[in-house]
């Protein structure tokens, strides 16, 4: 059970989207996922673990309720967030990924996968997605 399902965590936003403090670093990553409700919690870490494992140098940063993955301070390729039955996973240049994730954006670049279940996490397709996203220009926020 999350934190914020037990009452002691942070509010929970629309679609159970926690709200965390604006930083940088591990640290805000961490309580967001700490954050997560129910199964979304389980989707969030291991999201978050692939990554460090492909870029385990990865900078990091929560900002407008949502942790930040980037190559520096303020270069960012790929957050994700809590829906009500999804987490999507949002790349910056995702129309320049192989295979461009599914879900287009109003931003001609931005490209999003949904996950509704662990389960149907591909892991590999993720890992892929995450080291070609690593190697293109990032995101200034």
């Amino acid at each position: 059970m999350s934190e914020s399902e037990k009452g002691t965590g942070p509010k929970l936003l629309s679609g159970g989207n926690p709200q965390i403090p604006k930083g940088m670093g591990r640290e805000p990553v961490e309580a967001y996922i700490a954050a997560m409700p129910e199964w979304k919690h389980d989707i969030g870490r291991r999201l978050d673990e692939l990554i460090l494992e492909e870029v385990p140098d990865v900078h990091n940063a929560v900002k407008w309720n949502q942790p930040l993955y980037g190559t520096a301070d303020d270069s960012w390729f790929l957050t994700f967030r809590c829906f009500t039955n999804y987490v999507q996973l949002s790349f910056f240049r995702g129309s320049s990924l192989d295979p461009v994730p599914e879900k287009g954006s109003k931003h001609p670049e931005v490209r999003y996968h949904d996950i509704r279940r662990l389960e149907d996490l591909d892991e590999e397709k993720f890992r892929n997605w995450v080291r070609q996203a690593a190697e293109l220009p990032g995101e200034k926020m």
